[in-house]
């Protein structure tokens, strides 16, 4: 089984909404808001940070609403 390459570029969307002063405790991703939805976008070095973020969704008490994988600059 052949793993993913890392690192990688993703995009969570979580139910509520937190403003940008919270990018630096999401391991410096862009936090911007949609609606009521609060949307994570940056680049993770591997599975662990991924899941580090995950974590402290849930810590907060938000809903995830999607996980999508994104090209990294350069990528089709």
């Amino acid at each position: 089984m052949s793993g993913s390459a890392w690192p990688a570029r993703y995009e969570l969307r979580v139910d509520g909404v937190l403003d940008g002063r919270w990018s630096e405790w999401f391991e410096g991703m862009e936090v911007s808001n949609d609606g009521g939805e609060t949307v994570l976008t940056g680049t993770l070095p591997d599975q662990p940070a991924l899941h580090g973020v995950l974590e402290k969704v849930r810590n907060l008490g938000l809903s995830v609403i999607t996980v999508r994988r994104l090209p990294l600059n350069g990528e089709v």
